[in-house]
C-alpha cells in the first residue's frame, strides 16, 4: 500500500477583504513536504496577504489554512517555520551578530547555529558592522539568515531577491536550491518568472488575488507548440481557431503560436493550404513560459475587471 504524504500547507477557499478590497479571492494551495514551491505573481497580486496569513501575522476572512498540520500563529507550527515577510526589520544600531543573537535568545537557539547560518549567506565577514550600514541586499540576506536560525522544516521567503546584484541573486537561489535539496520545503513568492523556473519544483501562479493556474515546471518547461507564419494572416488565425478552438490559437506580431503537438502540424499545415492560405513557415517548439505567464495574469485581470 503506498503511503499518502500529507502536503505541508494546505489552503482552501482563502479570503481577505480589506474593507471592500478584495486582497486574496478564494485561493487554493497546496505545498509538499520537500519541494520548493513558487507563488508567482505581479506586483500587488495578494502574494504578501496569503503568505502574512500562512505566518500567523494576519487573519483571513474566510476559508481554512493549515501549516504543518496546525493553524497559522500556533506555538508549535512557529517552532518549526521560518520565515522572511517583506522587509526583514531589524534594530538599526545592533550588529547584524547582536541582531541575530537577540533573535536566538527568545527562540532558545544556540549560539553556535549564528555562525552557521551567516556562512550559510555569506554575510560572516561583515556580521559585526550595524545593520544600519547595510546594503539592501545584505538587508536581505540576513533576513534569510535569521529565518534559518530555528532549523526550520518549512521556510517562506517573500521575494528573498529583492534588492540584489545579479550576483548575490545568483547566490540565493543556489541557496535555496540547497534548502530543498536538504530536505527542508521552501515555499517563496516572487514575481520574477526566470527565478522560478530556475529553482521551484511547482509553481502557482496568482494574479488580481486569485489563483489562476497550479503547474509542475517541467510540465510547463516542457509543453509544446506550433510557430506558423502564413499569409494572409488573420485568414489563417480565423481558420485555426475556428478548427482548434480559440483558447488554442494566439496572434504574436507577424506569427501565430497553437498550442497542439507536433504530431498535429502536418494536419494544421492542411487546413491552412486547403484555406487557399500561403504557410511560408510551420514549426514545432517548446512553448515559453513566459507566454504561460502572461496569458493567464492576463485574461484573469480580464475576467476580475
Amino acid at each position: 500500500m503506498t503511503k499518502t504524504v500529507e502536503p505541508l500547507v494546505r489552503v482552501t477557499g482563502l479570503t481577505k477583504r480589506y474593507g471592500d478590497t478584495l486582497a486574496v479571492d478564494g485561493v487554493d494551495l497546496m505545498v509538499r513536504p520537500g519541494e520548493v514551491y513558487g507563488f508567482l505573481g505581479p506586483n500587488g497580486a495578494g502574494k504578501t496577504t496569503t503568505l502574512r496569513i500562512l505566518t500567523g501575522l494576519i487573519s483571513p476572512t474566510s476559508g481554512t489554512v493549515r501549516v504543518l498540520g496546525g493553524s497559522p500563529g500556533q506555538a508549535q507550527v512557529l517552532a518549526r517555520t521560518g520565515s522572511m515577510i517583506e522587509s526583514p526589520a531589524f534594530y538599526p544600531y545592533l550588529s547584524g551578530l547582536d541582531n541575530l543573537r537577540l533573535l536566538a535568545e527568545y527562540a532558545g537557539v544556540a549560539r553556535a547555529k549564528i555562525d552557521e547560518v551567516l556562512e550559510l549567506v555569506d554575510l560572516a565577514d561583515r556580521a559585526k558592522d550595524r545593520f544600519s550600514t547595510y546594503s539592501l541586499g545584505m538587508k536581505q540576506r540576513l533576513g534569510v539568515a535569521a529565518a534559518l536560525l530555528k532549523d526550520p522544516e518549512l521556510v517562506i521567503l517573500d521575494e528573498p531577491t529583492n534588492g540584489l546584484d545579479p550576483a548575490g541573486m545568483r547566490d540565493m537561489r543556489r541557496l535555496i536550491r540547497e534548502l530543498g535539496s536538504g530536505g527542508r520545503t521552501v515555499l517563496l513568492s516572487s514575481h520574477l518568472l526566470g527565478e522560478v523556473q530556475q529553482i521551484c519544483d511547482r509553481v502557482g501562479i496568482i494574479s488580481a488575488g486569485r489563483m489562476v493556474a497550479e503547474h509542475d515546471v517541467e510540465e510547463l518547461r516542457n509543453e509544446q507548440e506550433l510557430v506558423i507564419r502564413a499569409r494572409p494572416l488573420e485568414s489563417a488565425h480565423s481558420v485555426l481557431r475556428r478548427v482548434l478552438g480559440g483558447d488554442a490559437v494566439r496572434l504574436y506580431d507577424d506569427t501565430l503560436r497553437a498550442t497542439v503537438g507536433p504530431n498535429r502540424a502536418a494536419e494544421v499545415n492542411r487546413l491552412l493550404v486547403e484555406a487557399g492560405i500561403a504557410v511560408s513557415e510551420l514549426r514545432s517548439t517548446e512553448r515559453a513560459l513566459e507566454d504561460v505567464f502572461f496569458e493567464l495574469t492576463t485574461e484573469e485581470k480580464a475576467h476580475a475587471g
